[in-house]
Protein backbone atom coordinates (compact mmCIF):
# COMPACT_ATOMS: atom_id res chain seq x y z
CA UNK A 1 0.00 0.00 0.00
CA UNK A 2 1.26 3.08 -0.75
CA UNK A 3 2.26 5.99 2.03
CA UNK A 4 -0.11 8.24 2.39
CA UNK A 5 1.17 11.98 1.87
CA UNK A 6 2.13 14.09 4.52
CA UNK A 7 -1.29 16.28 4.69
CA UNK A 8 -3.91 13.02 4.47
CA UNK A 9 -5.29 13.32 7.82
CA UNK A 10 -5.31 17.26 7.80
CA UNK A 11 -7.11 17.07 4.28
CA UNK A 12 -9.22 14.05 5.82
CA UNK A 13 -9.95 16.58 8.87
CA UNK A 14 -10.77 19.50 7.17
CA UNK A 15 -13.21 17.93 5.01
CA UNK A 16 -15.60 16.58 7.86
CA UNK A 17 -15.47 19.90 8.96
CA UNK A 18 -16.47 21.30 5.95
CA UNK A 19 -19.53 19.03 6.24
CA UNK A 20 -18.51 15.81 4.22
CA UNK A 21 -18.41 12.33 5.67
CA UNK A 22 -15.45 10.39 4.24
CA UNK A 23 -16.72 6.79 2.90
CA UNK A 24 -13.42 5.68 1.42
CA UNK A 25 -9.96 5.75 2.33
CA UNK A 26 -8.50 5.00 0.19
CA UNK A 27 -11.03 5.02 -2.41
CA UNK A 28 -10.06 1.78 -4.36
CA UNK A 29 -10.17 1.76 -8.70
CA UNK A 30 -9.89 -1.13 -10.51
CA UNK A 31 -8.08 -0.76 -13.75
CA UNK A 32 -7.26 -3.72 -15.83
CA UNK A 33 -5.75 -6.11 -13.31
CA UNK A 34 -4.21 -2.74 -11.32
CA UNK A 35 -5.87 -1.19 -8.20
CA UNK A 36 -5.25 2.34 -8.24
CA UNK A 37 -5.33 4.55 -4.98
CA UNK A 38 -7.21 7.78 -4.63
CA UNK A 39 -6.89 9.20 -1.05
CA UNK A 40 -10.05 9.69 -0.20
CA UNK A 41 -13.34 8.92 -1.26
CA UNK A 42 -16.51 11.52 0.60
CA UNK A 43 -20.04 12.51 0.13
CA UNK A 44 -22.01 15.45 1.26
CA UNK A 45 -25.82 16.32 1.19
CA UNK A 46 -26.42 19.26 -0.79
CA UNK A 47 -29.68 20.94 -1.36
CA UNK A 48 -32.41 18.09 -1.25
CA UNK A 49 -33.50 17.99 -5.01
CA UNK A 50 -29.88 17.53 -6.18
CA UNK A 51 -29.28 14.71 -3.35
CA UNK A 52 -25.43 13.65 -2.30
CA UNK A 53 -22.39 14.92 -3.95
CA UNK A 54 -19.49 12.40 -4.27
CA UNK A 55 -15.91 13.95 -4.31
CA UNK A 56 -12.74 12.05 -4.79
CA UNK A 57 -9.86 13.70 -3.09
CA UNK A 58 -6.24 13.47 -3.66
CA UNK A 59 -3.70 14.68 -1.54
CA UNK A 60 -0.71 16.60 -2.78
CA UNK A 61 1.62 18.30 0.01
CA UNK A 62 4.55 19.62 -2.57
CA UNK A 63 7.43 18.33 0.00
CA UNK A 64 9.79 17.25 -2.22
CA UNK A 65 12.73 19.64 -3.16
CA UNK A 66 11.39 20.64 -6.96
CA UNK A 67 7.78 21.96 -6.95
CA UNK A 68 7.69 21.57 -10.59
CA UNK A 69 8.61 18.10 -10.57
CA UNK A 70 5.60 17.57 -7.47
CA UNK A 71 3.20 19.50 -10.24
CA UNK A 72 3.75 17.18 -12.62
CA UNK A 73 2.97 13.98 -10.91
CA UNK A 74 -0.07 15.86 -9.40
CA UNK A 75 -1.06 17.03 -12.81
CA UNK A 76 -0.70 12.89 -14.19
CA UNK A 77 -2.48 11.50 -11.33
CA UNK A 78 -5.32 13.98 -11.27
CA UNK A 79 -6.44 13.62 -14.97
CA UNK A 80 -5.48 9.69 -14.97
CA UNK A 81 -7.44 9.31 -12.05
CA UNK A 82 -9.84 11.56 -13.41
CA UNK A 83 -10.27 9.14 -16.97
CA UNK A 84 -10.99 6.05 -14.61
CA UNK A 85 -13.50 7.69 -12.81
CA UNK A 86 -15.65 8.22 -15.81
CA UNK A 87 -15.41 5.10 -16.62
CA UNK A 88 -16.27 3.76 -13.26
CA UNK A 89 -18.25 6.32 -11.23
CA UNK A 90 -18.94 9.23 -13.23
CA UNK A 91 -21.07 11.23 -10.80
CA UNK A 92 -17.61 11.29 -8.34
CA UNK A 93 -15.90 14.49 -9.17
CA UNK A 94 -12.00 14.02 -8.24
CA UNK A 95 -10.14 17.30 -6.71
CA UNK A 96 -6.53 17.80 -5.60
CA UNK A 97 -6.46 19.09 -2.40
CA UNK A 98 -3.50 21.32 -2.37
CA UNK A 99 -2.28 23.75 1.24
CA UNK A 100 -3.18 27.11 1.07
CA UNK A 101 0.70 28.29 0.75
CA UNK A 102 1.87 26.18 -1.45
CA UNK A 103 -1.60 27.10 -3.90
CA UNK A 104 -0.54 31.07 -3.05
CA UNK A 105 2.83 30.22 -4.36
CA UNK A 106 2.58 27.67 -7.29
CA UNK A 107 -0.52 28.33 -8.56
CA UNK A 108 0.05 32.01 -9.14
CA UNK A 109 2.64 30.53 -11.64
CA UNK A 110 2.64 30.39 -15.23
CA UNK A 111 3.29 26.56 -14.74
CA UNK A 112 0.41 26.42 -11.76
CA UNK A 113 -1.88 28.56 -14.30
CA UNK A 114 -1.70 25.96 -16.87
CA UNK A 115 -2.80 23.56 -14.99
CA UNK A 116 -6.18 25.55 -13.28
CA UNK A 117 -6.79 26.79 -16.72
CA UNK A 118 -7.08 22.67 -18.10
CA UNK A 119 -11.09 21.96 -19.09
CA UNK A 120 -11.91 19.56 -16.24
CA UNK A 121 -9.39 20.48 -13.70
CA UNK A 122 -10.73 20.70 -10.48
CA UNK A 123 -8.94 21.57 -6.65
CA UNK A 124 -9.79 22.66 -3.43
CA UNK A 125 -7.19 24.54 -0.83
CA UNK A 126 -6.99 23.76 2.99
CA UNK A 127 -5.35 25.90 5.61
CA UNK A 128 -3.15 22.73 7.65
CA UNK A 129 -2.51 24.97 11.18
CA UNK A 130 -6.64 25.46 11.03
CA UNK A 131 -7.43 21.80 9.47
CA UNK A 132 -10.33 23.74 7.29
CA UNK A 133 -11.07 23.43 3.35
CA UNK A 134 -9.95 27.62 2.17
CA UNK A 135 -11.54 27.43 -1.18
CA UNK A 136 -13.04 24.76 -3.74
CA UNK A 137 -12.02 25.27 -7.77
CA UNK A 138 -14.96 25.49 -8.91
CA UNK A 139 -16.57 26.15 -6.35
CA UNK A 140 -19.18 23.28 -5.78
CA UNK A 141 -23.01 24.88 -4.69
CA UNK A 142 -24.41 23.69 -1.78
Amino acid sequence: MPAKDFDHNTVKTALIKDGWTITKDPLILRIGTRNIQVDLGAEKLMAAERGATKIAGEVKSFISPSLINELEKAWGQFFFYSRILQKQDPSRLIYLAVEGDIFAILFEEEAGKLLLAEPGFRLFTFDALMEEIIQWKPQINS
